[in-house]
């Protein structure tokens, strides 16, 4: 389906930030490693965390749930013998379980997205898991993979952090429950350090040592470990709530987000700096935003790493700032459900605003007088897109109609009708 953003000059009311996708498909991935029963709190609904519940039921666990928490029963070191895994859409799901999968004796992800999901690499994972012994037939190095596992060694693994750190947080995972002991050494560069310290910090909590280097290069990890059953609680969402924090400063608004932690591991939360750089008057304190916008925003430079899944609501924001705004180191981008720098920026560009690209950089010069809009976009199936791109139409002349916004569920399945409560004149068009 797609939808129709008609310009909204004002938004005003409060809503609770969902829960943390991140953290939820960790969560899941652990308890269902532990041996004994784990409860989560608050847990994230999307596409991206049903299919980690879709994926580690297949594979034994036992799920109850209702509208508070998630009891899981995990399958330990002993997952079931299954054929077939289906992960959606969901890249990160994909990858840590192509690493656990490694403990089953041979297991297909089926290629059920040829147009997003499966157009991603996954050859430094691949590359990696054949280290560990593990025996894997793709399709140059995308979807449908097979692993042919049953036993995988542990030992010295080298991966490369230059695409993703996924792999390297899919072997964090994994080497704990190999007889061996393991050291993981990431070679080249390693992309969003940040999420790393989210699986590091949901390892430790499940009762899993890790020893890291302070760089995050260099690993060594204990083997014959196991997770411990516990409890967890899921915090409120920074890369989905960028979005909504973003439409509040480039609109007129007073806008109050709750369940957003000040100290929180998740690099996304750099949007509340990135808004106070930007001068959007704003409030964060006891875990509550409150931006009161007047739709007056200063151009910056911010290194995109930092907080990967917030840059397109960053840049959504710069697109109506005065001056020319610079984020960089982004190329990570390149390699999500599209190509975000391209794509998105040939969709920008569309609705009329003034943008360039290089190979890790978008470059914004700010039209604070508004866009045109009026047009028919793409969103190239990607939620980060289509969220970051109603941002834009709101503050347009004419109103955006975005192609196939029912995608914005992979992450945030509320995102239209949390915008409505504010007041966004949002409708959803055959």
């Amino acid at each position: 389906m797609d939808v129709r953003v008609i310009p909204t000059p004002k938004l005003h009311g409060e809503i609770q930030a969902l829960s943390s996708k991140n953290y939820t498909t960790r969560y899941l991935l652990v308890a269902a490693l532990a041996e004994g029963t784990s409860t989560i709190y608050y847990p994230a609904h999307s596409e991206d965390s049903d299919a980690m519940r879709r994926c580690i039921r297949d594979l034994g666990a036992v799920i109850e749930e209702d509208d508070e928490k998630i009891v899981i029963t995990g399958f330990g070191r002993s997952p079931k013998d299954v054929k077939e895994l289906d992960v959606g859409n969901a890249g990160a799901v994909l990858r840590f379980l192509m690493a656990i999968a490694a403990l089953c004796p041979d297991v297909t992800f089926i290629n059920r997205y040829p147009d997003s999901l499966g157009k991603r690499p996954h050859d430094d994972l691949i590359d990696a898991l054949g280290q560990l012994g593990v025996e894997v037939d793709h399709d140059n190095g995308r979807l449908p993979i097979t692993i042919r596992g049953g036993k995988p060694s542990g030992g010295k693994i080298c991966v490369s952090g230059s695409v993703s750190s996924q792999y390297l947080s899919a072997l964090l995972f994994l080497t704990p429950l190999l007889e061996q002991d393991s050291e993981i050494e990431v070679l080249n560069d390693l992309k969003s350090k940040v999420v790393v310290g989210q699986t590091l910090e949901v390892l430790e909590q499940a009762g899993i040592i890790i020893e890291a280097s302070e760089d995050l290069m260099h690993f060594r990890v204990p083997g014959r470990q196991r997770y411990e059953a516990k409890k967890y609680v899921v915090q409120g969402d920074y890369p989905g709530s960028a979005a909504i924090l973003a439409a509040a400063a480039v609109t007129n608004s007073d806008v109050t987000l709750h369940r957003l932690e000040e100290k929180s591991k998740q690099g996304e939360r750099a949007i509340v700096d990135v808004l106070r750089m930007m001068e959007v008057p704003l409030t964060h304190e006891n875990g509550t935003i409150r931006v009161q916008g007047n739709g007056k925003l200063k151009a910056l430079e911010f290194d995109g790493d930092k907080a990967t899944d917030a840059v397109l609501a960053m840049v959504a924001a710069a697109v109506f700032a005065d001056g020319t705004s610079r984020f960089y180191d982004v190329e990570n981008l390149r390699y999500k459900e599209c190509d975000r720098i391209t794509d998105y920026l040939n969709e920008l560009r569309k609705a009329g605003a003034n943008v360039e690209e290089r190979q890790s950089e978008i470059i914004v010069h700010g039209r604070p007088e508004g866009v045109e809009g009026g047009v028919e976009i793409n969103a190239h199936y990607d939620h980060r897109v289509i969220m970051a791109l109603t941002v834009v139409g709101l503050r347009a002349k004419q109103p955006l109609r975005i192609r196939d916004a029912h995608h914005v569920a992979k992450s945030y399945p509320q995102y239209f009708d949390h915008l409505k409560a504010l007041g966004a004149n949002v409708e959803w068009i055959e």
